[in-house]
């Protein structure tokens, strides 16, 4: 009898499957033994003490998920986390804490949707909130933001920086090998939550080989903070792919931007996106992030093709943000480049004058219907016109190239939605002729390279840990 009650204690225990492991808030280490990929464990409220996710499980958001109190999250290689679709689900690393999400080339970590026909917006997202230095201040306290998407509460687990003591060494831990798929979340229209999400990240974290598909907003956000970040990946996102914010004064090399020429926000979609601030004021930090080796592809695969009408351009730098763009390709966008000064102190005045800020050099722009334009201010300098702006992109000692159709790069097959390869061929123009003596390339953190874009001719690293179609 008694040897009958334990085999039917087994029985109900296997069956039950989904093991919820929350107590008092706090997700614990319990991680009983399961067969491959059993979906047992949810994940829920507030994760206190050191917590391991183990690759032979299947874990479940439910609702948004804080890692709080200094707390480190480690997610083994392999490991499969979905967000759970009516509550939201997102995972939050606050302020001192950290996640360890160290997968490998061929076992990535994936976020995404649990639902079996999976679509954009699903679940939240992932958002990483660090103590490095931003330019946004929360209820009168300077250098503390709230970031977007309704994540804050009354306990302050959505802010970010520390006003004066903040650090730009701040360390919010490993993202490396890692899929992002289906997330963003509409909290308030323009406060959504992304793909992944940057709030005051510093650059003692570790950002390397991460893939955002499908987002329902950007792709990529940074609000200030000095992360660097490598081989970064947005696939056919809704709104921007990288946009910067709020002082982020961090360095990005090799990345890849893929549109849905079908799919565009009513926002206006960019590749790049840059504000110093919403109101584009003179606050410090001053958004000055230093892009080089990207190739950003828009809705335009041949220059006389329509695509959503939402659609704006490949770059646009505005509200007085100081980025740079460097080594990189934009191709098939109705613009390439605008330099918007139209609100708040100029952005104009960031690339003029004897001391600029804002570069734009060994850089490709094809296939676009207006390759480089100018938005105004109400003050603009005598002569600042569209030709103007070209001139400075023309600039001799810049070595900016403008291509008439994307065919001219000759990437091997770069806007193939299903396979795309997105390598210079041997006789593409990018296969060399980039520069890296320009001050703001000359740091640890770049790697000097002949090709101009994300890739060299062969190249593998956006292959193995991917998933494209």
């Amino acid at each position: 009898m008694k040897q009958l009650f334990m085999m039917l204690t087994a029985a109900l225990f296997i069956i039950s499957g989904c093991r919820k492991i929350e107590v008092d808030g706090t997700v614990s280490n319990s991680t009983p033994t399961q067969p491959q990929g059993t979906e047992n464990t949810i994940l829920e409220g507030r994760i206190k003490v050191n917590t391991t996710l183990k690759a032979n499980y299947t874990y479940k958001l439910r609702g948004l998920v804080y890692v709080t109190e200094g707390a480190i999250l480690t997610i083994e290689p392999g490991t499969k986390i979905v967000g759970e679709l009516n509550k939201a689900g997102g995972l939050v690393i606050t302020r001192g804490s950290k996640i360890i999400a160290d997968g490998t080339p061929d076992k990535p970590i994936i976020f995404t949707s649990e639902a079996a026909n999976p679509q954009r917006g699903d679940w939240s997202g992932v958002v990483l909130l660090g103590q490095a230095p931003t330019n946004a201040s929360f209820n009168g306290q300077a250098g503390i933001g709230e970031i977007e998407g309704g994540i804050n509460n009354a306990d302050g687990l959505g802010l970010y920086g520390l006003g004066a003591s903040s650090n730009p060494a701040d360390n919010s831990g490993i993202l490396r090998y890692v899929r992002i798929e289906y997330a963003g979340y509409a909290f308030l229209p323009d406060k959504e939550i992304n793909g992944l999400t940057f709030g005051g990240v510093g650059n003692g974290t570790v950002v390397d080989y991460v893939q955002v598909s499908y987002a329902n907003d950007d792709s990529f956000e940074w609000f200030g903070g000095t992360v660097n970040c490598k081989h970064l990946i947005s696939f056919r996102t809704l709104d921007d792919d990288f946009d910067t914010d709020n002082g982020y004064q961090g360095n990005v090399q090799f990345g890849i931007a893929l549109r849905d020429s079908a799919v565009a926000d009513i926002s206006k979609s960019e590749a790049f996106e840059s504000d110093n601030d919403a109101n584009g004021s003179t606050l410090l930090p001053q958004t000055n992030a230093v892009f080089s080796n990207m190739t950003v592809l828009g809705p335009k695969a041949q220059i006389n093709n329509k695509g959503n009408n939402l659609f704006l351009c490949g770059a646009q730098i505005r509200r007085n943000s100081s980025i740079s763009i460097m080594n990189s390709i934009i191709a098939g966008w109705p613009q390439g480049l605008l330099i918007d000064a139209s609100k708040g102190t100029p952005t104009d005045l960031n690339f003029s004058g004897s001391n600029p800020s804002l570069f734009v050099q060994n850089t490709m722009i094809a296939g676009c219907t207006t390759p480089v334009k100018y938005a105004p201010s109400a003050t603009a300098p005598t002569g600042a016109t569209d030709a103007s702006i070209l001139g400075w992109y023309n600039t001799t000692a810049y070595k900016n190239t403008i291509l008439n159709e994307n065919s001219e790069l000759a990437l091997g097959d770069p806007f193939n939605y299903s396979t795309p390869d997105f390598n210079p061929t041997a006789n593409s123009p990018a296969k060399s002729g980039a520069s890296f003596t320009n001050a703001k390339l000359t740091n640890s953190f770049f790697t000097s390279v002949a090709y101009i874009g994300a890739c060299a001719p062969g190249d593998a690293w956006w292959k193995t840990w991917t998933k494209f179609n």
